[in-house]
């Protein structure tokens, strides 16, 4: 048991578990709903997009998570009137922004001649860096998640099932809509310093694809997806020490991983279950 124990005894890799299980249990909620929304493009585009704002902030001695929230707002504003105004499909809006936003990004990174370190650090994270201050912001960010959430239960159903009953019963769907995209900023944001802009979407999605071949119910959905990330992140750091990998990159593995095995082991059960028992 000195394999799974020993590396969680030192400071840094106990503040890497503790922020990556807060930011798994945030992404397992938002994740949720951008499952069954439908929004994995948009979670990716944000995701991506964030990479001029961080670029700015780290180049002018700003905390990158400000930079990557004004670039979020960016992108989130930005989908909904690119889409308006051009009269494009909400998807067209999406991928226009992303490209534009992650090429700006370049662009900036490549001005700057001392910019390699940085850059990898915002592309796949660093969550063994993770500070006592990155932690408390997790945990901010998971109380307003997990209350929006809840106040927004009924208005964010209605929105993924169908848009026209949830005008009709005086839902705002719109209002909704506007509110599941800032839940998803939120938990990129904050996100990224574990994996980093690039593999963020991962923890986001596959903890809640996992837990989709099991359940189709919202709560349990939320709440095993919170412990299939949980899993991923301890599972991913045990790799990162022994194998000296990457730890967000390894993170970003186990979590997709675990959505093989789900499929796999669902299968398994299935055929188990058609068999007929001889009696």
């Amino acid at each position: 048991m000195a394999w799974l124990l020993e590396p969680f005894a030192v400071p840094f890799m106990q503040r890497a578990l503790l922020g990556g299980t807060v930011a798994a249990v945030i992404c397992a909620v938002v994740g949720t709903w951008v499952l069954v929304r439908g929004m994995a493009f948009l979670g990716e585009a944000l995701a991506h997009g964030m990479l001029p704002g961080v670029a700015v902030a780290t180049l002018a001695g700003w905390p990158p998570v400000l930079g990557a929230a004004a670039s979020a707002a960016v992108m989130s504003v930005g989908v909904g009137a690119v889409a308006r105004r051009a009269r494009l499909s909400s998807d067209t809006a999406i991928g226009l922004l992303f490209a534009g936003m992650l090429a700006l990004g370049v662009v900036i990174v490549s001005r700057s001649r001392s910019f390699a370190t940085d850059l990898t650090s915002i592309l796949f994270g660093d969550v063994l860096a993770i500070r006592t201050a990155d932690i408390a912001l997790l945990a901010g960010a998971l109380v307003v998640v997990l209350a929006a959430s809840l106040v927004l239960h009924r208005p964010f159903l209605a929105l993924c099932f169908d848009t026209r009953t949830a005008a009709v019963l005086g839902m705002r769907p719109r209002a909704a809509h506007v509110a599941m995209v800032l839940l998803v900023a939120t938990a990129v944001v904050v996100s990224y310093q574990a994996l980093g802009a690039l593999l963020v979407v991962a923890l986001l999605l596959a903890p809640s694809a996992a837990t989709r071949q099991w359940t189709h119910r919202l709560p349990p959905t939320v709440a095993l997806g919170a412990v299939f990330g949980a899993v991923s992140v301890a599972a991913g750091l045990l790799l990162s020490w022994h194998a000296g990998t990457a730890g967000g990159a390894s993170i970003a593995l186990c979590a997709v991983a675990l959505v093989a095995l789900s499929v796999a082991a669902r299968s398994v059960a299935a055929r188990s279950a058609a068999v007929p028992t001889r009696s």
